[in-house]
């Protein structure tokens, strides 16, 4: 009965120490679990964030194979350098990416801000072509108006019979009575050539009422001259352009209100239509 009470102690007891010791080994293992756990979280969270260091990962892998380091030192060693390459260049990669967007973005700014530039540029040398332009033009009208500045000559050669009087009066053998004069005459005899005073177009050729065959030339900035009192007109005919200098007829004596008078060429120079005295233009 000692024997088998012995015994079933000895069982108990042996039964004790298994249970203490599993429950030891389990506790045990159960903390190195949770270390494990935890290391291995913040050793994510390290590698994510990009904060370890290769040594560090090195020191790792280290530690992690002391018991097999103679064996495996070189692939190891070459598996934590790939890691760690592979690491740097994910991190490396997203500066990139970062930077590029950046690059990106300046170089768009700048681009539009160089078409702005190219734009005003193209704008502001737009305006100098069309100011230079107008310029141009301003200029050419200017010289076109230096040239066409008149310079009258006698129409025939041969002395004032009788001068220009618009705002008095003289004496009309004629009509024997006091009258305004709106040109001069000038003394030539008759079949004198005529010449034009200056250049410019033939405007009509009429028989005037009063002064006789009449010729008007055109010369431009309403200037126009009246030659009265021919003979004839043979050597023009209207819408004619002619030169200063050219012959248009010759003088005659076919005016009514001068027939008295001798033989002379009537000459008028008008300006907007209104008789100007001569003298101040011949020369």
């Amino acid at each position: 009965m000692r024997r088998n009470a012995r015994i079933r102690d000895n069982k108990k007891t042996v039964s004790d120490k298994i249970i203490m010791w599993s429950s030891i080994g389990v506790g045990i293992l159960t903390v190195i679990l949770i270390g494990m756990l935890v290391y291995s979280k913040s050793l994510r969270d390290e590698v994510r964030d990009g904060t370890m260091s290769l040594e560090q990962m090195a020191n790792i892998t280290g530690n992690k194979t002391q018991n097999t380091e103679s064996e495996d030192k070189t692939g190891k060693n070459e598996n934590t350098q790939s890691a760690s390459t592979d690491v740097g260049k994910s991190i490396e990669q997203a500066q990139n990416e970062l930077n590029n967007t950046t690059v990106n973005t300046t170089n768009s700014s700048l681009n539009q801000t160089n078409k702005s530039n190219t734009s005003n540029t193209a704008n502001t040398a737009k305006k100098s072509n069309t100011s230079k332009t107008n310029s141009n033009t301003t200029n050419t009208n200017s010289q076109v108006e230096s040239k066409k500045e008149l310079s009258f000559v006698m129409p025939v050669d041969g002395e004032i019979s009788k001068e220009f009087a618009q705002d008095n009066l003289i004496y009309s053998e004629t009509l024997k009575e006091w009258v305004t004069h709106s040109g001069i005459d000038i003394k030539a005899e008759k079949t004198t050539v005529v010449k034009a005073a200056e250049s410019g177009t033939i405007k009509s050729i009429k028989n005037d009422p009063r002064y006789g065959l009449t010729i008007v030339i055109d010369h431009g900035d309403n200037m126009q001259t009246v030659y009265s009192n021919l003979l004839t007109s043979e050597f023009v005919v209207e819408g004619e352009k002619i030169e200063k200098g050219q012959s248009i007829g010759t003088v005659g004596n076919t005016g009514v209100f001068e027939v008295a008078d001798d033989s002379h060429l009537h000459f008028e120079i008008l300006k907007d239509s209104i008789p100007q005295d001569p003298n101040i233009y011949l020369k």
